[in-house]
């Protein structure tokens, strides 16, 4: 509970710092791209969890990893994180910037559950129609479950539209079951 509320604070001041500057994108973009490549080697999380590693250690990696491709923001408050022995939080605090870039810049995350690949004429389709019926812009994050045998489950916050062959047949089901 502790870490999730820390993670919440530097996640908002993080956030604060990039509207004021009027970088939100260019900072989550920077941000998520540390958290994919840190955190994606084996180890790697280990490694900046372990409270024995001396911060110096972990300074340097950050710092022979991202010093050329970071802005100056977001590399001082890597370093931040490491002396404050708060870099294990980096993917927490990482959605929680995302969570609130987003709600500023007016878009909604989209789980799109389909038996098989949308193609991308479809999947901008559906973002599109998504768009006209929420009045905001989407974002799609992509999901299979070869169980819906066919069409697509929607989930935008706590709505949920089941368009699959699956939930139809559900339905059907359970329509028929109670008119017995």
């Amino acid at each position: 509970m502790l870490n999730i509320q820390l993670a919440r604070k530097y996640s908002t001041a993080i956030f604060e710092i990039a509207q004021e500057e009027q970088k939100l994108e260019e900072y989550g973009k920077e941000l998520a791209q540390v958290c994919e490549e840190l955190f994606s080697v084996p180890g790697a999380r280990e490694f900046f969890q372990n409270p024995q590693v001396q911060p110096k250690a972990k300074k340097e990696l950050i710092t022979k990893l991202f010093a050329q491709e970071l802005s100056t923001v977001i590399y001082h408050f890597l370093m931040l994180l490491v002396d404050k022995r708060r870099i294990a939080l980096l993917e927490a605090i990482e959605e929680g910037y995302r969570a609130l870039s987003n709600k500023a810049r007016g878009i909604v995350i989209a789980d799109v559950t389909t038996a098989g690949e949308m193609a991308a004429a479809q999947q901008e389709s559906l973002r599109e129609k998504l768009a006209s019926v929420t009045g905001k812009k989407v974002q799609l994050r992509m999901h299979t479950d070869e169980s819906l045998i066919g069409g697509v489950v929607v989930k935008i916050g706590d709505k949920r539209i089941d368009g699959s062959v699956q939930g139809r047949l559900a339905a059907l089901s359970k329509e028929l079951m109670a008119n017995k």
